[in-house]
C-alpha cells in the first residue's frame, strides 16, 4: 500500500515515521508513505496558499487551484483521496478495515481555516476523527497512516488483531503480568491456571462486563447481533 499526505508541514510527520511499528512496517516495505508538501503548487512568487474569505469573516482559507494541482500531481487511477474534515464522517475501526484493502490513500491536511469549499468536488470523501477541532490535518492522517497500516498483512501478529478493543463490538479483555500482586492488587487466579479454554471463556466474559460498563453503545451493538441475555 502507499499514502500519500499533502501537508503544509512535511516536518511534523518526520519522527512518526522513524518510530515504532510504523517505522518497521515501512523498512518491510508493507506501506510506502509520500509527504507532499503542497506549498510548492503556488503560483505566488512567495509560496502564499491561503487568502481572505469572500464575504468576509475570520481566518484564512487555502485556494482551490493549489490543492487541486496538489491532488492531481500524486493521483492515479487506484487512488483513494480523503479530506480530513471535522465536517466528515466520525472514523472507526470498520472504517480502516476498509480502508486497509485500498491500494492508494491520498490523505489531505488542511490548515488554517481550511478549504475552499469546491474542494468536495476533488474528493472520494471526508472523514473525521472526532467532533473536536485541531489546529490542521497533521494529527488525523497520522491516525489514519497507523490505523490503517497495521492493519496490513505481516505488520503486526495477526493474533493480536482478532482479540483487539472493537472487534465483534467488545473491548478488549483485560490483560495483566508480573508481579502476580502488587498493593493488594492480585491477578485473577484463572489466568495462572493453565486451563486455557477456561481462560477463553473468563476473556470474553471480562470484555462483556468491560464493555457493557464503558461502552452502552458497542454493548447494545453486541447483545443484538449475538442475542445476549442483557441481564447477566
Amino acid at each position: 500500500m502507499k499514502i500519500t499526505v499533502l501537508t503544509l508541514f512535511p516536518k511534523l510527520f518526520d519522527n512518526f515515521l522513524k518510530e515504532s511499528i510504523i517505522k518497521r512496517i515501512i523498512q518491510k516495505k508493507i506501506i510506502k508513505v509520500e509527504i507532499v508538501n503542497f506549498r510548492k503548487f503556488s503560483k505566488n512568487r512567495n509560496q502564499r496558499v491561503d487568502d481572505y474569505q469572500y464575504g468576509g469573516g475570520a481566518g484564512m482559507v487555502i485556494q482551490l487551484p493549489i490543492i487541486v494541482d496538489a491532488i492531481k500531481s500524486v493521483r492515479t487511477k487506484l487512488s483513494k483521496v480523503i479530506l480530513l474534515s471535522p465536517q466528515g464522517v466520525t472514523y472507526n475501526q470498520s472504517r480502516a478495515k476498509q480502508l486497509s484493502k485500498c491500494k492508494h490513500l491520498i490523505l489531505i491536511a488542511g490548515h488554517y481555516e481550511g478549504f475552499d469549499e469546491r474542494i468536495i468536488n476533488y474528493v472520494d470523501e471526508i472523514i473525521s476523527i472526532g467532533d473536536y477541532i485541531l489546529t490542521g490535518g497533521e494529527i488525523p492522517s497520522m491516525v489514519l497512516i497507523e490505523s490503517v497500516s497495521r492493519l496490513l498483512e505481516h505488520s503486526i501478529n495477526e493474533d493480536s488483531l482478532t482479540s483487539e478493543t472493537f472487534e465483534n463490538n467488545l473491548l478488549d479483555y483485560p490483560v495483566y503480568t508480573k508481579p502476580i500482586e502488587h498493593d493488594g492488587y492480585i491477578v485473577p487466579k484463572v489466568l495462572l491456571s493453565g486451563n486455557h479454554q477456561l481462560i477463553n471463556k473468563y476473556r470474553l466474559q471480562q470484555q462483556i462486563l468491560k464493555t457493557k460498563k464503558y461502552r452502552k453503545d458497542l454493548f447494545n451493538k453486541y447483545t443484538k447481533e449475538h442475542k445476549y441475555d442483557k441481564t447477566k
